[in-house]
């Protein structure tokens, strides 16, 4: 019989556009490999996404970035649902998405995290609360949305418009300067690791989704124990936090230290996507990744 799979895109947050591009990707290929696929553009109605997930398929492949797709809101009405589903449960996808949270857990397992401070927008506008260089984040928001990088110089009063729409907080972390890593994790195993390069000053939301916003060189040109200890802090992280599935963690790497930033639980699957990208270099194509990811959905115990 030909499995039903339910790809849910799109969503209402500021990663929507992603989430569709991501999700035409997913439809695409399940269409390829003959699945019954249903493609479901999430509103903030509930009522009529409960309507589309009737009769139930037997997966949701959820497609969704950043807020209530990817923080365990959808995870937790599909675990209420009892229909399985790809990426993270709702726990793990909550403690990924608070970075306060995660930072927490990382540096109870032992990942070196960047000291970082918790302040408020008007703070934040008002002067330096830490000693440039430093990066300010949203604490709950995923693809570097809000993410600003303050340097020596810099007039932090220039945050002020339109305002900080994410809301009462502002992580303060302080900046590593050095080499962007990358590690995709499926399952019990850690793909490759991939320095990202950019002219941007850091893998902002451009630089991940536009084309030539990056360069990815895979595998990374690094030390080999280097390398080992990136894919093992990866691994580590993603078992810290109880991810399934496929997750992907970032890194920066000053010469010294390897510093986690946060664990994607739900990493995009456009074309200019890492996870897509380091399944090839591990010989398994896009169709086969997917394929994977279908067969190993479920719903929290």
């Amino acid at each position: 019989m030909t499995k039903h799979v339910a790809v849910l895109m799109g969503g209402w947050n500021a990663e929507r556009e992603v989430s569709l591009v991501s999700g035409a990707a997913v439809v695409k290929a399940l269409r390829e490999l003959k699945y019954d696929v249903a493609a479901i553009d999430v509103q903030r109605d509930m009522g009529t996404l409960l309507t589309r997930l009737y009769p139930k398929p037997d997966v949701v492949f959820n497609a969704l970035h950043g807020r209530f797709g990817e923080d365990g809101c959808v995870q937790g009405l599909l675990d209420i649902l009892n229909i399985p589903y790809t990426y993270s449960g709702l726990l793990a996808s909550a403690l990924a998405m608070d970075k306060v949270m995660a930072k927490r857990l990382f540096e109870m397992a032992g990942i070196p995290v960047a000291d970082h401070i918790i302040s408020t927008s008007e703070q934040v506008r008002a002067g330096h609360v830490m000693a440039p260089p430093y990066v300010i984040k949203p604490s709950n928001e995923g693809s570097s949305v809000g993410v600003h990088i303050v340097r020596h110089g810099d007039n932090t009063a220039r945050f002020a418009e339109p305002g900080w729409p994410y809301g009462a907080s502002v992580m303060v972390e302080k900046f590593i300067e050095g080499q962007e890593l990358t590690v995709a994790v499926m399952g019990d195993r850690a793909l490759a690791v991939t320095e990202i390069m950019t002219n941007r000053g850091f893998y902002d939301y451009n630089a991940k989704y536009e084309d030539g916003g990056s360069f990815h060189v895979v595998p990374a040109d690094i030390e080999p124990a280097i390398y080992d200890e990136t894919m093992r802090l990866a691994l580590l992280a993603h078992q810290t936090l109880g991810c399934r599935g496929v997750s992907r963690a970032d890194f920066r790497y000053d010469g010294k230290e390897i510093y986690i930033l946060e664990v994607n639980t739900q990493p995009g699957l456009t074309p200019t996507s890492l996870v897509p990208e380091q399944a090839a270099h591990v010989n398994m194509s896009f169709n086969d990744l997917i394929t994977w990811m279908v067969d190993n959905a479920e719903c929290d115990a």
